[in-house]
């Protein structure tokens, strides 16, 4: 208990090894709360930072965690080309407002192996002509891989930008079938 009675939200995480780099995901009791690219020392430490500040909680490590189990094992599936879409609890605190309605849609309407452009999908929440606010929510994904952001692509047929690289981006599309693996 906190100094107002209140129970202490409990954040764990972990580092899980892919086919795009580890992976730190994090976890509240509520659900996924982050997944964080290219998880090296000091990238982890910022991300940890930045979950202490914003949940009020200092983040424990914890891989055997049952908060986080279940993510580690349907992204291993995932990255072995077993799943296809993920069945897990997320808690979206992180996100608010447009950027929140964005995502939810995208995370229930762009089915693995598929792609939508960012104008579509700012049409798909309301807000035709919104293309560059949802390239922006995107960005503000606390949630990649899981919530398929690397799903959006620009209207013209470009890959458009990606918070993990487009490198990152390149391979998750590919592992779909989206794009052809890359030569080198």
């Amino acid at each position: 208990m906190d100094s107002h009675g209140q129970d202490e939200q409990r954040v764990v995480w972990a580092v899980v090894g892919t086919d795009i780099g580890p992976l730190m995901l994090a976890a509240t009791r509520d659900g996924l709360v982050n997944v964080v690219f290219h998880a090296s020392d000091a990238v982890r430490g910022r991300a940890l930072e930045r979950l202490a500040a914003r949940l009020g909680s200092e983040p424990v490590e914890d891989p055997d965690s049952p908060l986080l189990s279940e993510a580690i094992s349907q992204l291993r599936a995932y990255f072995a080309g077993r799943r296809h879409d993920f069945d897990l609890p997320l808690d979206w605190s992180l996100i608010s407002g447009f950027n929140r309605q964005v995502l939810r849609e995208l995370a229930s309407g762009v089915p693995y192996g598929t792609v939508v452009g960012y104008g579509d999908l700012a049409g798909r929440v309301g807000q035709p002509g919104g293309a560059q606010a949802v390239g922006a929510a995107m960005g503000a994904n606390p949630l990649p891989v899981v919530v398929p952001c690397h799903r959006v692509v620009e209207s013209g047929g470009g890959i458009g930008g990606f918070g993990g690289g487009l490198e990152t981006k390149r391979k998750l599309l590919a592992l779909e079938g989206v794009l052809p693996e890359p030569l080198f």
